[in-house]
């Protein structure tokens, strides 16, 4: 339905349609500014105002981030319920805490240093290889590639068996959507099958022939705090490797798809940006901002609380629309402008408080790598097409964005 300020309490999120999917930000206006807590039919509520979600985030201990509850009902003893309740993202402390614990020297900044030039010289092969074709696939080519191959590093995993990767990741990650079909959950519980399978080949294989120890391996340093009687059991390990391969690339892949997609969009933003290229690090925030890769979080409560003047029982299933909470007006000035300078910028793309994103470091840096190398090298590079979205509201995804790169500068 067409919602107006008498109409947005009205809103229901599991009844988005693609044209929503295609631009959502006027439904979130519209619900921010009218029905900043929307009840749905089913008792959840809809938040979209910063200092709520800001305020829901900062508090683990009234709103859980455990999904063990909401997801029964729409999984059942399924695979992929096993999965979204065993990863790290759906679940709070302690579990969650030893979790970060074992994963946290791999994110820090050491790490990264070693693994920048890598990445720096995996971005300049691909924009090699599109180089004699004069055009790519933004998203296919280049976008998910770079964070793709980074994890696979990161966990291990041989060059020639990455292929299946993308799939899982979309089948897995997209039965968190709001409406998914009895098919597109059948898809995701075989992803989750087939990479519990492969990843429980590659760990026997590691036992075989362990890593060197100067190589970062987060599957086999997971692998030896396990049999050190340190660390996650043998289920724990394989669920969180799938969520770091599902996770660490399809919300970077996205992260530099939209962000070139907001530059198309953007001429004169485009152009400030070429002139004044130290403005990429802000930029890259105000592209998280407008464009927030995970679109809507969840939590439910625990206890009886209060959101503003709005009593909350326990039990209360919420879910918070970071994609509404970053265009907040009383958060960000002007904030349907995109400004590559915009100082302060205190998004919440990689959320808030102990559920802020792992990798936002690794996120961010490639980021930097890929912009900064494609734009430099193909200061002239546009778009083919607008960029092709899926039907998908949880998530913010080009599924592709062709471009044509212009003369090499």
């Amino acid at each position: 339905m067409l919602l107006t300020p008498a109409t947005a309490d009205r809103f229901v999120l599991s009844e988005v349609d693609h044209a929503f999917a295609r631009d959502p930000y006027p439904t979130y206006a519209l619900l921010r500014e009218h029905a900043p807590l929307c009840r749905q039919p089913d008792g959840s509520l809809v938040l979209t105002r910063y200092e709520d979600i800001r305020a829901v985030m900062a508090d683990p201990l009234t709103f859980s981030s455990d999904k063990r509850i909401d997801f029964k009902p729409r999984f059942g003893d399924s695979l992929l319920y096993e999965h979204h309740t065993t990863s790290l993202v759906f679940n709070d402390p302690p579990y969650h805490t030893r979790v970060r614990r074992l994963l946290g020297p791999f994110f820090a900044a050491r790490t990264l240093r070693q693994m920048e030039a890598s990445i720096g010289r995996m971005v300049d092969r691909l924009l090699d290889q599109a180089a004699p074709r004069g055009r790519m696939d933004l998203v296919k080519d280049f976008a998910l590639v770079i964070p793709l191959n980074l994890i696979g590093d990161l966990l291990g995993l041989p060059w020639d068996e990455r292929q299946p990767l993308l799939h899982w990741a979309t089948a897995i990650l997209g039965a968190l959507e709001p409406v998914r079909s009895a098919a597109q959950l059948a898809e995701g519980n075989a992803a989750v099958e087939d990479a519990k399978a492969y990843l429980r080949n590659l760990i026997s294989r590691k036992r075989a022939a362990p890593p060197r120890p100067e190589e970062i391996d987060v599957l086999w340093a997971l692998i030896e705090a396990s049999e050190a009687g340190d660390g996650l059991t043998e289920l724990e390990i394989l669920h969180n490797s799938i969520f770091m391969l599902n996770a660490g690339h399809d919300t970077t892949g996205s992260l530099i798809a939209n962000g070139m997609d907001l530059l198309f969009r953007h001429p004169e933003e485009r152009a400030r940006l070429g002139a004044e290229p130290e403005l990429l690090k802000t930029a890259i925030e105000e592209m998280l901002r407008m464009e927030s890769p995970l679109q809507i979080g969840n939590r439910r409560t625990v206890r009886n609380t209060r959101l503003g003047d709005v009593a909350i029982p326990a039990g209360t299933y919420l879910h918070l629309v970071i994609a509404a909470a970053n265009r907040d007006p009383r958060q960000f000035p002007d904030p349907e402008r995109f400004d590559v300078a915009r100082d302060p910028n205190r998004h919440l793309a990689f959320s808030h408080g102990i559920h802020t994103c792992a990798g936002n470091s690794v996120a961010r840096m490639e980021a930097m790598l890929a912009f900064g190398k494609l734009l430099q090298r193909f200061p002239q590079v546009r778009p083919l097409a607008p960029a092709v979205r899926p039907h998908r509201a949880r998530f913010r995804v080009i599924e592709s964005l062709e471009v044509e790169l212009g003369p090499e500068a």
